[in-house]
């Protein structure tokens, strides 16, 4: 009797097993009309074009800084910095100066992206396309942020240290000012009367804060190519694109 019971478990789990299997094939049936070769082809050249067309806008001059959607602010913590110093003659100037250093630096390194977000590409499985091709409108940006963000922020990270680490007036820097406001701050706010006021330290690192700002603008400008080429027919630029996602029309 316990003998039966066994096998029966067994086969249950074995049924639900094939059944779950079943399932997860079912997620990469190819639309019909279309080949598995078809779709995995046509979702690189989507993302490859989505990609090289995001970079390639971020990389002209104004890319970042003309763009009010992506241009890199200094972080609210900065607010002091910049009430104080725009009450000086040219202060105003100073302060748009750092501004359109870092996004200049931003620019210069959305030169380098393409490449990478392409290496990320290449390496598609056949079941990330199949998630991406039934996936939300961002579904491939959000492929290529989980495939590529690290990378990103290391090319990006060096070239916004270097333009805030650039004198600006009286051998001063845009990273130096950041750290001399932050400290005085912070050691307020962890005085006493800065703990009875409710002050809260400020910890922002000026140079990690400027990075992840100019990566969320590359994958903001990837994902609205994303939805253009979901949306729009003219932005399938090949037979293939056309195909493929005309299967979801």
């Amino acid at each position: 009797m316990k003998k039966a019971v066994i096998i029966g478990l067994v086969v249950s789990m074995v049924l639900a097993g094939c059944s779950e299997l079943t399932k997860v094939l079912g997620t990469l049936t190819a639309p019909v009309g279309l080949t598995e070769t078809e779709v995995i082809g046509g979702l690189k050249e989507a993302l490859i074009t989505g990609a090289k067309n995001s970079a390639n806008r971020l990389s002209i001059e104004n890319g970042y800084y003309g763009d009010e959607l992506v241009k890199i602010l200094l972080p609210e913590e900065a607010q002091t910095i910049v009430t104080n110093i725009s009450r000086i003659p040219g202060g105003e100037k100073l302060v748009e100066n750092v501004v359109l250093s870092i996004n200049r630096a931003a620019e210069d390194a959305a030169k380098e992206v393409a490449p990478i977000f392409v290496a990320s590409i290449t390496e598609m499985t056949l079941g990330d396309a199949f998630g991406i091709l039934n996936g939300t409108d961002n579904a491939a940006t959000l492929y290529l942020k989980g495939s590529t963000y690290n990378e990103l922020y290391s090319l990006y990270l060096p070239k916004i240290q270097a333009s805030i680490e650039k004198d600006l007036v009286g051998n001063l820097s845009a990273a130096d000012t950041w750290s001399s406001l932050t400290s005085q701050w912070n050691t307020l706010a962890n005085s006493i009367a800065g703990r009875i006021a409710n002050l809260t330290p400020v910890n922002t690192e000026l140079d990690d804060y400027l990075t992840k700002k100019a990566l969320d603008g590359i994958f903001l400008k990837v994902e609205n190519e994303e939805k253009l080429i979901r949306t729009q027919v003219s932005a399938r630029v090949s037979p293939l694109m056309q195909k493929v996602f005309g299967s979801l029309d």
